[in-house]
């Protein structure tokens, strides 16, 4: 592991947006960062989406990269779970990541409470960020449930917005330049984010001085993933509905069941690809090039030959069933063993602190903390 702050601080990217497939190799000296809240069972929106790409970015990261990936827990408190809920699913969460294949010999994998520097750098950064900075952010108000076009100074918001809703974006940024990241794969809802990040980064440095990177957006090739039953929206963990999310820990007749249910269109004959015209027929497809690492346009010529939504149904539920079947039976073993569990989560926040702890400390002197 390279450990020297001063080779960090100067990697750059040519871009500040790419992906996976856009960077044939890390150069040495890069450091890959991200998290996944643990709000529950990984559903395949979150596989597709975060996991995977963690993977494949693992795999083809040489000796001399760091890759860095856990569960955001303390993100997980703007929800206000039950404790035993947060406690079940932090475990549930880090069982996917194993299953999934993120191997924690070849990465720090780690719980982001067990890091306290997190909260540490949070509060730092959050007196250098502009209240506009933070109203200019969308995904606040759709986790509030407010209407995009209110902004944080109405008594509405006000009376309706918890303080942590609106500020995680900036404990998303301390997350990430904790360990003067390099590069961090992310969604393209959290995208906006990553730009905060980097103009927060921007402005610790040209107040204290030179010290974080300005870390570049790796989006995944997989667009969202929508509803089953509702392809207006996002696929979540938190819809009433269950049938709209296919999960890891799904059975494959459970799997099966939810495919069925797919809500699609009424036009008959050729597959197409039409987000506007017929979204949920294009989630599907979207699903099936997710899982086969292919573009839509390869996808949708490979499944040609369908002429029915049943085909379509039957053949994104085999593909699922097959993606899923040995990481649902790793998962169930994984959380048979909590020690087990538990003893992986402490080494890699052990590994994590000796990074976090070595830049607060620089990040203190830097603002005469210490």
């Amino acid at each position: 592991m390279v450990k020297t702050g001063c080779v960090r601080r100067f990697v750059r990217a040519a871009s500040t947006v790419a992906t996976v497939e856009t960077i044939p190799k890390f150069p040495r000296g890069s450091r890959i960062f991200s998290l996944i809240q643990p709000t529950g069972k990984i559903h395949v929106g979150n596989y597709l989406g975060a996991v995977r790409n963690w993977k494949q970015i693992i795999d083809k990261s040489p000796e001399g990269v760091d890759c860095i990936f856990g569960t955001a827990d303390l993100h997980s408190l703007t929800q206000a779970p039950a404790a035993g809920d947060l406690l079940e699913n932090r475990y549930g969460a880090m069982a996917s990541l194993l299953s999934s294949g993120i191997d924690p010999d070849k990465c720090i994998l780690f719980h982001q409470s067990s890091v306290p520097e997190h909260s540490e750098l949070y509060w730092i950064l959050t007196c250098i960020t502009s209240m506009g900075a933070l109203n200019r952010m969308t995904q606040w108000k759709l986790k509030a449930s407010i209407d995009e076009t209110l902004n944080i100074y109405s008594e509405l918001v006000m009376g309706k917005t918890k303080a942590g809703i609106l500020l995680y974006p900036v404990l998303q940024a301390a997350d990430v330049l904790l360990y003067n990241s390099t590069h961090v794969p992310v969604g393209d809802d959290q995208s906006q984010h990553l730009e905060l990040c980097r103009g927060i980064a921007s402005s610790f440095n040209h107040t204290y001085g030179e010290f974080f990177t300005l870390p570049t957006t790796i989006l995944t090739p997989t667009k969202k993933i929508l509803s089953l039953r509702n392809p207006e929206k996002k696929m979540s963990k938190s819809d009433k509905d269950q049938s709209s999310s296919v999960y890891m820990t799904d059975d494959a007749d459970t799997i099966a069941r939810k495919f069925r249910k797919a809500v699609t269109d009424s036009i008959q004959g050729e597959v197409t690809f039409d987000p506007v015209k017929r979204p949920g027929v294009s989630n599907l497809v979207n699903i099936i090039a997710g899982i086969q690492n292919n573009s839509i346009d390869e996808t949708v010529k490979n499944i040609s030959w369908m002429t029915s939504h049943k085909q379509l149904k039957d053949y994104v539920t085999e593909l699922v069933v097959e993606e899923f079947k040995d990481k649902k039976r790793l998962y169930d073993s994984l959380m048979e063993d909590r020690a087990n569990l538990d003893a992986i989560c402490r080494r890699g926040a052990d590994r994590a602190r000796e990074i976090a702890s070595r830049n607060l400390e620089q990040v203190k002197k830097q603002v005469g903390l210490s």
